[in-house]
């Protein structure tokens, strides 16, 4: 588990990134740590401004060699929503970064949680743009690589909702990354997998292996239990689908699925 310190840490240095590179002309704080809201399990969310008529392709693939080489950081998963494009990373000690960047043109706050660093915005606070609430869950395409990206930041989500006594959302995420990794079995198989489609029809070995993936109680062990064999689930499908990264991550989320052999009994 990531302490303060690290989280503090990256955050100074993409700030300091931020400051070295003259096509970023505006930089703000997002999420639960812009408003104070956030806590020790909270992870890294941090947007920044392009200057117009530089591709925000350009700045984001630089900095990712960057949080790579020299942070070790491992890509997970990228978005688009609307103007601005997220990219979602896991840092040693299961550190989870969001970074989105944005040309400058477009550089608004997407809602409340918007704590302006440095630079300027495109619009008062007062023309905030409200995010719809959108489904249950962010659109995974049918890529291996996304979903298991997608099934990691689930896991790391309920990870915390356990820690912050949030019994029902966490059994939702947990519930995510079992159906992350029995979408990447489909996948992996030539089965359909979206909407479930395939997974009555996956081998009576593969789901003997999601056979403790299932919430059986909402209180703690019960959801570590579930979590513990839905991310070993996703690791598993991860290996067998020989996927980028899956053992530098599977090492980063020890805490998630090596727990007490008592425990998953």
């Amino acid at each position: 588990m990531f302490t303060v310190e690290q989280r503090d840490a990256l955050r100074a240095r993409m700030l300091q990134l931020a400051e070295e590179d003259e096509r970023v002309v505006a930089g703000a704080a997002v999420g639960s740590l812009a408003d104070r809201t956030g806590d020790r399990f909270s992870d890294l969310d941090l947007t920044f401004g392009i200057a117009d008529g530089v591709p925000v392709a350009h700045v984001l693939d630089g900095w990712t060699r960057t949080l790579t080489e020299e942070l070790h950081a491992v890509q997970l998963a990228d978005l688009e929503a609307g103007p601005t494009t997220y990219r979602v990373f896991l840092l040693p000690d299961a550190l989870q970064f969001d970074l989105s960047l944005t040309s400058a043109t477009e550089f608004r706050p997407a809602g409340p949680r918007f704590q302006l660093l440095f630079g300027e915005t495109a619009a008062d606070e007062s023309e905030v743009r409200r995010r719809s609430q959108g489904g249950l869950f962010v659109p995974t395409p049918p890529v291996a690589q996304d979903i298991f990206g997608w099934g990691v930041i689930y896991a790391l989500h309920a990870r915390a909702c356990i820690e912050r006594g949030r019994a029902w959302q966490a059994e939702h995420y947990v519930g995510a990354v079992r159906d992350h990794a029995l979408s990447l079995a489909c996948l992996h198989r030539g089965l359909p997998a979206v909407q479930a489609r395939g997974y009555d029809q996956l081998p009576p070995e593969t789901l003997a292996g999601f056979a403790r993936a299932h919430v059986g109680s909402v209180e703690p062990d019960g959801l570590r239990r579930g979590l513990a064999a839905s991310v070993l689930a996703l690791l598993s499908e991860g290996a067998e689908a020989t996927l980028q990264d899956v053992d530098v991550v599977a090492e980063r989320l020890a805490e998630l699925h090596q727990v007490d052999p008592l425990l998953l009994g």
